[in-house]
């Protein structure tokens, strides 16, 4: 490979110009992502744990009821939070 043959020369100026003429087939260009909400509007945030007077129970439910809607995102092994 060319870019070997000029470190082999100790000419990085030139494996440099190598490598950057190859990059774009090496390596992927990062993306931007646009995320957004229901029908491409702003992402919704909600903070269930804060809803004053539910018991754990309905706040379990409620947690359920986002995930279904896509919401929220759920407990990926369904073992909940650790107990103290």
């Amino acid at each position: 490979m060319a870019m070997n043959e000029c470190v082999k020369k100790k000419d990085l100026a030139c494996a440099a110009s190598f490598a950057k003429d190859a990059a774009p087939y090496m390596h992927a260009r990062l993306a931007a992502v646009a995320h957004t909400g229901p029908k491409g509007g702003p992402v919704q945030i909600a903070d269930i744990t804060r809803l004053k007077g539910m018991t754990e129970q309905e706040l379990e439910v409620l947690e359920r009821a986002l995930v279904q809607i896509g919401i929220a995102e759920g407990d990926q092994d369904g073992a909940g939070e650790p107990e103290d």
